[in-house]
């Protein structure tokens, strides 16, 4: 099966992006509001993201057959 590499490498690179724009967002990158409100929108659906694909490959690999 080649899902675990794939999901892996997807999860890690998600992370590697939340923990990136979690900094920009702490240190100040935002000049505005509103980028503030957008950088937080991408870091919510980025997890989201996470959620769903960790959920998935853990449905995955309690019943392959689904």
């Amino acid at each position: 099966m080649m899902y675990p590499q794939f999901s892996d490498a997807l999860v890690r690179r998600l992370r590697e992006d939340i923990s990136n724009y979690t900094n920009d967002a702490a240190s100040g990158a935002c000049k505005t509001f509103d980028e503030y409100q957008n950088l937080c929108g991408v870091i919510k659906g980025l997890a989201l993201a996470e959620r769903h694909i960790t959920d998935l490959v853990r449905q995955l690999e309690s019943d392959p057959d689904e």
